[in-house]
């Protein structure tokens, strides 16, 4: 998990450098609604593993989706799972709930795609979330889409990411911004972040608290937000800022990026790859003998 910042109370409008003003409001909307309108982009679920339906996507079609939910003024979320966002879900109701319930389910993790092409797709590569907001924030920078970012260590680490994605992609609209406490939010405060990114006319909002507490999140407050497309990314807030480094391509490509990860946190992450890890493989090696038995028989 991300662990947010110590600040109590509601976030208050001037928190962060980029906070919204009746003037961004404006120009976000009406940026929004010059987008080109765009045809519904359909994207198909592939057979679940261990229960979550993941979407056959890659970046582009992805990207595709994400501008057809903004032209059209539709409200979905985004969850970009990992093994570990997949083993919780099979022991946390309100995780499994929230998974379920979201509209688009994109493989982050790279045994998730040999997974799914052990179950018969062609998946090229996966959709991960620090490269899925990377290539969203250089998209946006062209077409004037809006961006809220909810998450980050601390309010200083969130401004560094905003700093760090504005350089990397000039013309970037950030609209606003807030590092929640780490705890739950109280009613009134939710009440509070609700509106003030409600207010900012974001497009999207990236939300950067950790797996499982940012889907959560996210299905708790889809009906009251008003922007159309929320992405839950976890550790790509940490990673944009510059606070945490990503593992080497080769590593990625070889799913071994937790091995990467571990050895820079190992405190915090050894519990969780070596609980969920082994369970994964066990898991999935079991569905996928029922998955060849079913095919031998037909």
């Amino acid at each position: 998990m991300t662990p947010g910042s110590q600040t109590t109370g509601a976030p208050p409008s001037d928190a962060m450098p980029f906070a919204s003003t009746p003037k961004a409001v404006r120009h976000a909307r009406a940026a929004r609604t010059a987008l080109p309108a765009t045809q519904e982009v359909p994207i198909v679920e592939a057979e679940p593993v261990l229960g979550v339906p993941l979407a056959l996507t890659d970046y582009t079609r992805t990207l595709e989706w994400i501008d057809a939910m903004i032209a059209s003024g539709q409200r979905g979320y985004v969850c970009v799972a990992a093994v570990h966002t997949v083993m919780v879900s099979q022991e946390d109701p309100e995780l499994r709930a929230a998974i379920q319930g979201a509209d688009l389910i994109v493989p982050d993790g790279q045994p998730l795609v040999w997974a799914m092409n052990a179950l018969g797709h062609q998946l090229p590569s996966r959709v991960y979330g620090p490269e899925l907001m990377a290539r969203a924030c250089a998209r946006a920078a062209t077409n004037a889409t809006t961006m809220y970012l909810y998450g980050g260590r601390n309010q200083g680490a969130l401004v560094q990411l905003a700093l760090n994605l504005r350089t990397s992609h000039p013309g970037l609209r950030i609209v606003g911004g807030y590092s929640p406490p780490y705890r739950d939010l109280s009613a009134e405060e939710e009440d509070a972040i609700v509106s003030e990114i409600n207010a900012s006319g974001a497009d999207i909002v990236w939300v950067g608290i950790g797996a499982p507490k940012q889907e959560k999140w996210m299905a708790r407050v889809r009906d009251r937000l008003e922007a159309p497309v929320l992405i839950g990314v976890g550790a790509a807030f940490d990673f944009h800022a510059g606070l945490v480094p990503q593992a080497p391509d080769w590593m990625q490509r070889f799913g071994l990026e937790w091995v990467f990860r571990l050895a820079h946190e190992p405190k915090r992450l050894w519990r969780r790859y070596a609980r969920y890890n082994p369970r994964f493989v066990t898991g999935f090696a079991r569905q996928y003998l029922r998955h060849r038995v079913r095919n031998l028989s037909r």
